[in-house]
């Protein structure tokens, strides 16, 4: 296959951390939600396209102005929660919300990361968080700038250091430095449409939408299943 790509930026949520689903489980069982947690991994992702969804009917241009009870509905409905116990459960899960709630490692992911370093392919991370995201990923052993316990990246963009959110393109002006490449054979892998696909396709990056179930099969734009499939496309 032809190499596509030079490196490989990535979004964090969605990608290497979700929101904990074990804490998520203990406050929505009492409202008959699923607690296993295959199950509350793949209702993140239906959370998610329900945001791009509201987004799109909006003229807010980013997820993040939308109400995060659209997500949480969306979810709640996925871990299968019954429609008359949606707004009463989707009250006790906001209460988990907060930075630090997104702190559940997605190990397949952070595999292919390491695959990815081991084959000397400049990597960074562009998210948008509240300033924790550099040491979540660290304290997880995910991934850390230089040497570690995770695997060592190129840069940790976190919005609120830097003062601007995806899908602001200003936001990916750092990374694009700290890879040393041209944007156009630099992969962004994000699980937001609006943002991510959006925020990359504005700073010159090849966009590609994490969908792993399938959520997004009906948007404009390039999705893979698994970080796996990147290293297809950087040898």
């Amino acid at each position: 296959m032809t190499k596509r790509f030079d490196g490989v930026l990535f979004d964090a949520g969605g990608i290497f951390v979700i929101p904990d689903p074990m804490a998520t489980s203990m406050a929505i069982a009492p409202f008959g939600g699923s607690t296993d947690m295959s199950v509350l991994t793949r209702c993140h992702y239906a959370g998610m396209e329900a945001l791009d969804a509201a987004a799109g009917l909006s003229t807010s241009g980013s997820i993040d102005k939308i109400t995060w009870d659209t997500y949480r509905h969306a979810y709640l409905r996925v871990a299968g929660i019954d429609e008359d116990q949606i707004v009463a459960a989707a009250r006790v899960m906001r209460r988990l919300f907060s930075p630090y709630y997104w702190r559940f490692p997605l190990l397949e992911s952070v595999a292919a990361l390491g695959q990815l370093y081991h084959r000397k392919v400049p990597i960074g991370i562009v998210s948008n968080a509240s300033g924790q995201i550099e040491a979540t990923l660290n304290n997880l052993c995910i991934c850390q700038v230089g040497p570690g316990a995770g695997v060592p990246v190129s840069i940790v963009t976190d919005s609120h250091v830097i003062g601007f959110a995806k899908p602001d393109p200003r936001i990916f002006r750092d990374a694009i430095a700290a890879l040393n490449l041209s944007p156009e054979r630099v992969a962004y892998v994000g699980d937001s449409y609006v943002n991510d696909v959006g925020g990359a396709l504005a700073a010159g990056l090849v966009p590609l939408l994490y969908d792993p179930f399938d959520d997004h099969a009906g948007y404009d734009c390039e999705r893979i299943r698994s970080l796996h499939e990147l290293l297809a496309w950087v040898d």
